[in-house]
């Protein structure tokens, strides 16, 4: 035997308000909704048909409470579709009922007048059906507790229909004259009929301004710019550093693009103003630019995009994906038109938004080709386009992590060497690529290993006045799985440069893992990094060059050249901004008590 669903209706009201729309003042949307898609039926039938919405709020209504009615002159009901339409959760006029296509319509989930619910407990509902000179005026009473009347009414009104709400306790601040017509002005600024509002006996006032810049037509090239400009001051309250029109076939859009005037937070969500079929469906949008598109903020209207039943989103669909990738070609196109006819502009834009650039290019070759050489780059000699950096150096030499950047900046400063901090978003990507781009100039990947290409080797004299000094450091840093060396290089200043292959420092981090992990993982990680340990050796390269490094490779003392080579490994591990494992805080603690204490007892004197 089957049964039949059981609706409850409080039920679908809590999960409309809680769950489903983001504000009861979602109501004046969805009865905006209703009114634009009922006259757009009614324009299937009768062409030539001027719609209109009209509002009107009474401050004081039955009961003490205000009231609202919204009127429209579209196609209005017939008894069947009452029955049908108004009383039936999930079923919509727009399913191909009505003379259009469903795709004409905004509404299409038979939901939208019960967010009425939301802020009233009864609806009322005067229709009349313009299908025939003699359809009847019927009343359609709803209430929250899922009950409903119908009756017919003596009098003959014009076709179309009055939607009438009770403001019911607590939703006071939704019935408010004011709050009204900013909720209608909110939702509805771009709908093509006009929407008028009536409060305490006054005259009818217009509520939608007028269209859009991207339904206008300008004179010439200013009017239209200071006219974008105005609008995208006025819809985002800030000033704008410039506008992009965009449009799109697919998905039917139109709209614009304003550049944000400072650059934003990569952390940022990247949200816009959309309106479907004119009607406003989110303030906070996301996902219908590209990703690298976050130094624009956009309002657009979708006339061929599917939205999601709360109509605040879109679906996540392939149409999507294409209207996505049109409006990202838009900004594109902008891009590479300002790189033609204003680069000062560019470069300008550039200063604020290369980050977005900059993603761009790692996707598209063309682009690259471009803009490459326009985009900013951190150096050892300071911060410069890479265009700059090409005309003084024939190699692009960069370092592909921003600690080893750190580490080796001042060390390839003094070899003469100018490379490129590629450590931050997209850098190192965009480097790697410049090989398969422009083949005729060479890329090299610069890390302490080929800079200690270029350290001078010891004359024989000096590699035998060291080689004790080298074997005893060598032991002394063999526990850390760090092998000794003596080369001369600059600056002076450093007295040693601590140098690891990717596989060691991959042994570092799952030993330093390993030491903050239960057992479990502890024995996890031990296997995974057991087959590389025995080999992966680092180097700590001394610098003979440097005073302190000369003293100790004559000292006798081997208490304090085994602190000072301890110390000297830990130094140049901070330097090379590497965290310090177990063992390696041990050294550093177990040294400077050590120096300390050698100090106290050189200085003997002064212990009483």
């Amino acid at each position: 035997m089957d049964y039949k669903f059981q609706i409850n209706l409080g039920g679908i009201i809590d999960l409309l308000s809680n769950h489903i729309y983001s504000s009861p003042q979602i109501y004046v949307r969805e009865l905006l909704q209703n009114g634009v898609d009922a006259i757009l039926a009614r324009r299937h039938v009768q062409p030539e048909h001027a719609g209109a919405i009209r509002i009107e709020v009474f401050e004081e209504g039955e009961r003490g409470q205000p009231s609202l009615v919204f009127e429209d002159n579209g196609i209005g009901l017939d008894e069947e579709e009452i029955h049908r339409f108004l009383a039936t959760i999930g079923q919509t006029s727009k399913r191909g009922s009505l003379p259009s296509e469903r795709t004409d319509y905004i509404g299409q989930f038979g939901i939208g007048l019960l967010s009425c619910f939301v802020v009233s407990d009864e609806i009322v509902v005067v229709t009349r059906s313009a299908k025939s000179e003699s359809s009847p005026t019927i009343e359609w009473r709803g209430r929250a507790d899922g009950t409903y009347s119908i009756k017919m009414l003596d009098d003959q009104v014009e076709p179309g229909t009055r939607v009438r709400l009770l403001c019911k306790a607590g939703s006071e601040q939704y019935f408010k004259p004011q709050a009204v017509r900013r909720m209608a002005r909110h939702y509805g600024s771009l709908l093509p009929y006009p929407i008028t509002l009536t409060t305490g006996g006054a005259a009818a006032t217009r509520v939608n301004a007028e269209p859009p810049p991207w339904k206008q037509t300008f004179i010439d090239a200013n009017d239209e710019r200071k006219a974008y400009l105005d609008y995208g001051r006025e819809t985002f309250e800030m000033e704008f550093f410039d506008y992009v029109p965009l449009r799109a076939r697919v998905g039917d859009v139109e709209g614009a693009a304003y550049v944000l005037p400072f650059s934003p937070s990569l952390a940022t969500k990247k949200t816009h103003k959309v309106y479907l079929k004119n009607m406003l469906v989110s303030e906070n949008a996301e996902g219908l630019l590209p990703d690298w598109a976050f130094f624009v903020k956009c309002v657009v209207n979708a006339n061929d995009l599917r939205p999601t039943a709360s109509r605040e989103s879109f679906y996540e669909d392939e149409r999507l994906n294409l209207t996505r990738a049109a409006l990202g070609r838009s900004l594109r196109e902008y891009l590479v038109e300002l790189a033609r006819e204003q680069p000062q502009r560019l470069q300008k834009l550039i200063s604020l938004h290369y980050l977005s650039i900059k993603a761009l290019a790692v996707d598209d070759d063309e682009f690259y080709q471009l803009f490459i050489d326009w985009l900013p780059f951190e150096t050892s000699a300071g911060q410069m386009t890479l265009g700059e950096y090409k005309r003084q150096h024939q190699t692009l030499s960069y370092v592909p992590d921003l600690d080893q950047f750190r580490q080796i900046s001042r060390v390839a400063a003094s070899q003469s060497l100018v490379v490129i901090n590629a450590g931050y978003v997209h850098d190192a990507e965009l480097l790697s690529k410049h090989a398969d781009v422009f083949p005729a100039v060479p890329v090299a990947v610069v890390d302490s290993t080929r800079l200690m290409h270029s350290f001078e080797f010891l004359t024989l004299d000096e590699q035998e006045a060291a080689a004790d000094f080298v074997r005893f450091a060598d032991g002394v840093l063999r526990p850390f799985n760090c092998a000794a060396e003596v080369r001369k290089f600059r600056p002076r200043e450093l007295p040693a440069l601590y140098n690891a292959s990717s596989e060691v420092n991959f042994v570092r981090a799952v030993e330093q893992a390993r030491e903050v992990s239960d057992t479990l993982w502890s024995g996890v990680l031990g296997n995974l990094a057991g087959g590389l340990h025995a080999d992966a050796f680092a180097s700590l390269c001394f610098n003979y060059d440097n005073p302190l490094v000369y003293k100790l490779s004559r000292m006798r003392d081997e208490t304090l050249l085994r602190l000072s080579v301890q110390m000297l490994y830990v130094q140049s591990l901070l330097l090379s901004h590497r965290p310090l494992n177990v063992k390696e805080m041990s050294l550093l603690n177990d040294g400077l008590l050590g120096l300390l204490e050698w100090g106290v007892e050189v200085e003997g004197g002064w212990v009483q």
